[in-house]
């Protein structure tokens, strides 16, 4: 009892401390602005289709060529919500860490790193999973989306979004890249990011979205749906490993419509609209001057001119991809050294959420030794 009595005085200093530094970020009209940002992650599913790249990855390249502060994640907890095979879970994610170096991610310009490999992701998930509630999660439209068709509901894909916030909120991200589609799942890290502030004080930006339009690929075989590698055509999306002959049968294949010129029309001829927007995102040259300069040329024709743009694109991401897959060892430390850096940065992060919701054990710790020292 003694030990306790001396404690508690430490422990209420500690608090009102805390209280008073709240009150007075709260007092000041202008805070400082957060340093720039950006974070992104991509499961290990194994091979990425051109929509995956076209969509994400280029950006993420572009990014990190503009010199911004850069962090990239294999979210490879984010796939256990389906339990995966072990050997299959580390082949996808040594492929997807060659994929994204062929794709030109450049190791010493940005952070890569494996989520598992940092625990704070999980340790933040749960701090941020007591500040939300079933309801809120329940109402998210990822949750509705792939919920829909169960009748046994994992616990992993209920608490996926909060997981996803904690990625965010732990490297302090103030942008973060998605497509059109993706914008409502970073709402609840916003809305977390704000609760946490409210409550213990300015710990967390409020992250934006960097949204990629226009990128959104469609299925190759029906332009009503999104391209997905799950799709069961497998001529529907062009993987970046397919080969050169591959890629021009797909093409070649690719529904459009029956008239024979070239225009760009989203709504109405989505199928010849889909081909244009990937022959502007290899070339990049805008749908107005492909529309130029396929004038006089069929939609057949077209589609020859569209294959060769893109195998002539893929084929140096395809020759990097063969040969960082052959040295799995280089592949392995390009991991380990990203993560240890995401590492750090994670610590640190979460020592300070500790601090300021009163789990900071190695500080009571602390006090409890320099006590039994005094005594």
């Amino acid at each position: 009892m003694s030990v306790l009595r001396r404690v508690l005085p430490f422990l209420s200093q500690n608090a009102n401390r805390l209280t008073l530094q709240r009150r007075c970020l709260s007092s000041e009209s202008k805070p400082a602005p957060w340093p720039r940002k950006v974070f992104s992650g991509v499961q290990p599913t194994g091979a990425l289709h051109i929509g995956n790249y076209l969509g994400a990855v280029k950006r993420w390249v572009e990014l990190q060529e503009a010199g911004e502060d850069v962090t990239y994640c294999i979210v490879d907890l984010h796939s256990m919500t389906i339990p995966p095979e072990p050997d299959t879970l580390r082949h996808n994610t040594l492929q997807m860490t060659a994929t994204l170096l062929a794709c030109g991610i450049d190791p010493a310009r940005a952070t890569l790193f494996l989520q598992s490999a940092v625990p704070q992701h999980a340790e933040l998930s749960w701090i941020l999973g007591c500040l939300t509630t079933m309801a809120r999660l329940t109402h998210l439209p990822q949750y509705k989306e792939k919920s829909a068709n169960m009748k046994e509901i994992p616990l992993g894909l209920y608490l996926y979004p909060v997981l996803q916030a904690a990625d965010i909120m732990l490297y302090k991200a103030t942008h973060v890249p998605v497509g059109e589609d993706q914008v409502q799942q970073l709402q609840l890290a916003q809305s977390l990011a704000r609760a946490f502030n409210n409550k213990y004080g300015r710990t967390f930006p409020f992250c934006e979205t960097l949204v990629n339009e226009g990128s959104r690929l469609k299925s190759l075989r029906d332009p009503a749906k999104k391209m997905s590698k799950s799709d069961p055509d497998p001529k529907s999306c062009i993987m970046l490993i397919d080969s050169p002959d591959v890629v021009l049968e797909k093409v070649k294949k690719s529904v459009t419509d029956f008239k024979s010129e070239v225009t760009f029309n989203p709504d109405e001829r989505p199928g010849v609209a889909n081909l244009i927007t990937i022959h502007s995102l290899v070339s990049g040259k805008t749908t107005d001057e492909i529309c130029r300069e396929a004038q006089g040329k069929n939609t057949g024709q077209y589609k020859l001119v569209v294959a060769e743009a893109l195998i002539e694109h893929l084929r140096p991401i395809r020759e990097r991809m063969e040969r960082y897959t052959r040295d799995v060892g280089f592949l392995a430390g390009v991991i380990e050294e990203g993560s240890e850096r995401a590492r750090a940065i994670a610590e640190q992060t979460i020592d300070e959420v500790k601090e300021k919701i009163g789990v900071d054990c190695f500080s009571v710790k602390r006090m409890l030794k320099n006590v039994r020292q005094e005594q």
